[in-house]
């Protein structure tokens, strides 16, 4: 097999005598959507947070594109291609959709701005957050205030913020949170596609999703993976069922 994206090697965090992750080792591939699920406390937020720079690991090392980031920064790691969109919305709600998007194109950028007003009107800026726009599909909307904006055409602005940043690897924390039906079966749509544009992995509750969506799955419980696999392996798991999937099919 091709060499992962992204991996984490025996990553382990303790908070006291809570073990919130233990022993995590887990792998994302070129054009693949690895889904990571489990019940509430199983540590998926914990790992989430060590691979985006946010938490250190006790143990264990975060590997991007070949290269150890353990100790790096969510800053230089979102510069080195790792994309974020959040469990709970991030967004500057009182700014416009576009102004959202430059100051992503902003950190990316790496150029020493002292004033976000300057920013909004350098044209190589402008043309990355208006193309990021329409890639997601919301550049008619990229003067409205983003607070006008529904739920899942936030969660399309986040990932248009991430894509100025030229991600290789997405990490997405609960995307189908708050949607309705309709919401969670367009999102996705979108984020089959948006996997040609780099691998995600993927942190969600809604099963239909993730079935929908994965190439694989890593269940985690209680801070430690207990099985990884298809989509028809992890149905068949009978661990998963115990630990987490149960009746939910």
């Amino acid at each position: 097999m091709a060499d992962a994206i992204l991996s984490t090697h025996n990553i382990t965090k303790n908070f006291g005598a809570l073990k919130a992750s233990d022993d995590v080792s887990i792998d994302l591939y070129k054009g693949e959507i690895h889904a990571i699920i489990g019940p509430n406390g199983a540590g998926k937020s914990t790992l989430i947070a060590q691979i985006c720079g946010t938490l250190k690991p006790d143990m264990g090392e975060v590997e991007l594109l070949g290269q150890i980031i353990t100790h790096d920064g969510p800053q230089q790691r979102a510069q080195m291609g790792l994309g974020r969109t959040f469990q709970i919305s991030q967004l500057a709600m009182e700014d416009s959709v576009l102004q959202n998007v430059v100051l992503g194109a902003l950190g990316a950028s790496q150029k020493p701005w002292r004033f976000f007003q300057k920013a909004l009107e350098d044209k190589t800026l402008l043309l990355t957050a208006e193309d990021a726009l329409r890639r997601v599909g919301l550049e008619d909307m990229q003067h409205m205030q983003t607070s006008e904006l529904s739920h899942g055409q936030r969660r399309q602005l986040e990932v248009a913020i991430a894509l100025t940043l030229k991600p290789k690897a997405f990490i997405m924390d609960e995307p189908m949170a708050g949607l309705g039906a309709e919401g969670s079966k367009r999102l996705t749509g979108f984020l089959d596609d948006l996997r040609k544009e780099a691998p995600i992995l993927l942190v969600e509750h809604d099963m239909d999703a993730v079935f929908a969506l994965a190439d694989r799955i890593s269940v985690l419980v209680y801070g430690k993976v207990i099985a990884t696999g298809t989509v028809d392996e992890i149905r068949a798991d009978k661990r998963v069922k115990e630990a987490y999937l149960g009746d939910a099919e």
